[in-house]
């Protein structure tokens, strides 16, 4: 199926250059797909930046819009400042962040060692305050406009059995989401959250696509979970100047999940 062309719509992002962390695994490879079917230069990051599936990746859609890559460890701030040096050397200058890193460990509370802890702490919630400052820093000193769309989740709002360490940061992730919003508005850098429900993953297809899935989906309005296409609009949505009067909102995407009977 061909990919769809949101050049000269609303969401037509041509001119513009999005850096998208974690677009290696999980939503990664959807999210740039979409930003480049709006013409969107993209720079791809993973932790290591001759990862197969990051190159792969580059190659397929390089075709479209011009795509480059860079090694960043999201959880660790000489490595993201180390990445937006390299991003700045190739003559690249970021003006959309999609802080889409994040990291599931599931485990019951009382079972979540230190270890654990820390590792989830680092990556989704330290991890996207290191990128998000560095995005920041680098449009104020050049008094450029910008836009930083946090893929939270609607696990941030309600919580299930054994994610206690992921649902409490992608919590405190909405919470930073507002924080940032309201002190940044000031340079033209709009921050705003894009919150999935249960959308299918490789990571996660295995189970959403079985019977034990059965009783989740049931709790979904629309009967079902959602596919990666699904959060194009919403994603397109905050990363254009179709939101130019929006920052600091979370926009929740999980056929109706959230407002199922308790």
């Amino acid at each position: 199926m061909k990919s769809p062309d949101y050049t000269n719509t609303p969401f037509d992002l041509s001119g513009k250059t999005a850096l998208i962390t974690g677009a290696s695994g999980g939503l990664g490879e959807q999210f740039a797909a979409t930003l480049a079917s709006a013409g969107a230069t993209l720079i791809l990051s993973a932790r290591d930046s001759k990862n197969p599936k990051l190159l792969a990746l580059q190659e397929k859609l390089s075709g479209s819009v011009k795509v480059t890559c860079v090694g960043m460890d999201v959880g660790d701030s000489a490595s993201v400042s180390h990445a937006f040096t390299q991003i700045s050397e190739q003559g690249f200058t970021a003006d959309i962040l999609l802080n889409n890193a994040g990291i599931a460990k599931p485990s019951s509370a009382i079972n979540t060692d230190e270890s654990l802890w820390q590792s989830v702490l680092d990556t989704n919630l330290s991890g996207a305050w290191y990128v998000a400052r560095e995005f920041a820093k680098r449009l104020v000193s050049i008094k450029h406009n910008g836009a930083i769309v946090n893929v939270t989740s609607i696990l941030g709002q309600r919580v299930s059995g054994g994610v206690m360490s992921y649902a409490v940061t992608k919590a405190g992730l909405e919470q930073m989401t507002s924080a940032l919003a309201l002190e940044w508005a000031r340079y033209g850098i709009r921050v705003n959250a894009l919150a999935p429900g249960y959308i299918v993953t490789d990571m996660n297809r295995d189970y959403l696509e079985s019977s034990q899935s059965e009783d989740l989906i049931s709790n979904v309005p629309q009967r079902r979970v959602g596919e990666p296409a699904d959060l194009d609009g919403a994603l397109l949505l905050l990363a254009s100047a179709g939101d130019s009067f929006m920052t600091g909102s979370t926009v929740v995407v999980d056929g109706g999940h959230l407002n199922s009977s308790l």
